[in-house]
C-alpha cells in the first residue's frame, strides 16, 4: 500500500510539472531511438484515445507521453521531420520508441526502410480539443 501511495504521488507530481517530466526516457524534451510504422491492416481499428486509426493522419503511438501530445519526429539519417499527435500506446517491439502512422512515416521516408533511428522533440499539447 505504501508503494502505491508513493507511486500515485509521484505520478501526480509529474503531471503537475508537465509532459516533459511524464515522459520516461526523455532528456529535457528530447528522446532518441528507433521508429517504425503501423501496418495498413490496423487502419480503422480503435486506438487508445478512442479514435479509429487512420493511416492518412499524422499520428503516432508512444508508451508514456500523454495522449494528444504533439511531437516532432526527425529521421537521424536524412534530417527529414514530421509533427505528429500521440493518439495510441505502443510500440511494443523491443528497442522502438514510437510507431508512426503510414502518412507520417511516408513524410520522413520511413516506409521504404521500415525502421529508422529518430529523434523525438515534445512540442506540447495538441491544439485539437478532445484529442
Amino acid at each position: 500500500m505504501k508503494k502505491t501511495l508513493i507511486s500515485s504521488a509521484l505520478i501526480a507530481a509529474m503531471h503537475l510539472l508537465g509532459t516533459d517530466a511524464v515522459a520516461a526516457g526523455f532528456h529535457g524534451n528530447a528522446q532518441s531511438g528507433k521508429a517504425s510504422y503501423y501496418h495498413d491492416r490496423f487502419n480503422g481499428r480503435r486506438t487508445a484515445s478512442g479514435a479509429p486509426y487512420n493511416k492518412h493522419d499524422l499520428s503516432a503511438a508512444h508508451r508514456t507521453l500523454p495522449l494528444g501530445t504533439r511531437v516532432r519526429v526527425t529521421d537521424a539519417h536524412t534530417g527529414r521531420s514530421v509533427v505528429v499527435r500521440i493518439n495510441d500506446r505502443g510500440p511494443y517491439a523491443r528497442g522502438r520508441v514510437i510507431d508512426l502512422s503510414r502518412a507520417a512515416a511516408s513524410e520522413i521516408g520511413l516506409v521504404a526502410k521500415g525502421v529508422s533511428k529518430v529523434q523525438l522533440e515534445i512540442l506540447g499539447a495538441s491544439e485539437k480539443t478532445g484529442i
